[in-house]
């Protein structure tokens, strides 16, 4: 009886250790956790550059990259990856992918062979899949470099159209909008990851921006060619613009939501079951299942340059984009559809990311 009054005993202080640690904090992983960044290209006036704003907006840093390994990042900052531990950081016409410590953002690697001008970057099951302009003239040489992760090195290559610009991985497939690099393309690559094989999907003129919604939708922006420009060099005609749902399972076109003329929008965000849309300085919503597109604006950001948009719990984010000094970062609230909070991006900011 005694021995099992003691095993009772021991067996609830264990159960008593076990909850409390795991009622521990977890230790904080870098100064760079728990926030949002935001790249810029950069231009003549600077470098590519990463700024850094905490969650609670109390803290911002820039050139966060620079300022840890005091060394710039080169010209012109396309976009960045992340997986668990790790952001991957492509400058497109330097030929590299420069790998950090995704939340202290020491230098961990670079890649500098295999990519030629590549822009954007998605990790699927450990593997890296890069999406290279090739020459930018050559309609013909255009691929998806595949990147090991381990050693940095690019293993692999699989040709596709000219001008891969978006790439996303979904059930071991990769989804590919060609925008057309300098030209222009008309085309979603679907490619096996198990196979290497690449099929084709037409859809409007320059695709762009991509993700998977809710209901398993590939969900495609294509801005359209321009045609014709007004004399501030703004859109005056272009071929047709749509949000264009494709079918996963039969690579099919399933939905097609077509802007009447003269709407012309060049941003596309999801959150949630709403997509958020720009036309001009302007942000519409509709839900996902929505079959006609938004009548009134949501909100209007004024920006001059309206180069991104993303959405997160509850607050619209918008990049008002300068080439000849900082940028600006507008925070603006759905809920009370005004802005709450500006702060300067880097020069030439161009993508927002939730760390």
């Amino acid at each position: 009886m005694k021995i099992s009054k003691f095993l009772l005993n021991i067996f609830l202080l264990s159960v008593l250790f076990v909850s409390c640690n795991n009622d521990e904090p977890q230790l904080p992983k870098g100064d760079y956790e728990n926030g949002i960044l935001v790249s810029g290209e950069g231009s003549g006036a600077g470098y590519g550059s990463v700024y850094f704003y905490s969650n609670d907006f109390l803290t911002t840093e820039s050139q966060i990259f620079k300022k840890v390994n005091n060394s710039d990042l080169g010209t012109f900052l396309q976009s960045l990856a992340f997986d668990d531990t790790r952001t991957f950081i492509v400058v497109d016409n330097q030929n590299t992918i420069t790998v950090a410590d995704r939340y202290t953002f020491e230098k961990l690697g670079v890649i500098t062979t295999g990519l030629v001008l590549p822009r954007y970057m998605t990790i699927y099951n450990g593997v890296g899949y890069v999406t290279n302009w090739g020459n930018a003239s050559d309609d013909s040489d255009d691929f998806i470099a595949v990147v090991d992760l381990n050693t940095y090195e690019v293993i692999n290559t699989i040709p596709v159209g000219n001008g891969p610009e978006r790439i996303i991985a979904e059930n071991g497939k990769l989804y590919v909008s060609h925008k057309g690099a300098w030209s222009t393309n008309n085309i979603v690559s679907v490619i096996t990851i198990a196979t290497d094989a690449v099929m084709e999907i037409t859809v409007n003129d320059n695709p762009d921006e991509l993700f998977i919604d809710n209901a398993g939708n590939l969900v495609v922006l294509c801005e359209g060619l321009t045609l014709s420009y007004n004399a501030d060099w703004t859109p005056n005609e272009k071929t047709p613009v749509s949000i264009t749902k494709i079918n996963t399972n039969s690579n099919e076109i399933s939905a097609e939501l077509t802007f009447g003329g003269g709407q012309y929008p060049s941003n596309l965000t999801y959150d949630g079951n709403d997509y958020y849309y720009n036309l001009g300085s302007k942000i519409y919503s509709i839900n996902d299942s929505s079959t006609t597109l938004s009548v009134s604006e949501l909100i209007d950001t004024a920006a001059g340059n309206l180069y991104e948009i993303a959405v997160k719990d509850g607050n619209l984010y918008a990049l008002d984009a300068s080439y000849t000094a900082e940028s600006n970062l507008n925070i603006y609230s759905l809920t009370s559809k005004t802005m709450i909070h500006t702060f300067k991006a880097p020069i030439g900011a161009s993508k927002i990311y939730f760390n």
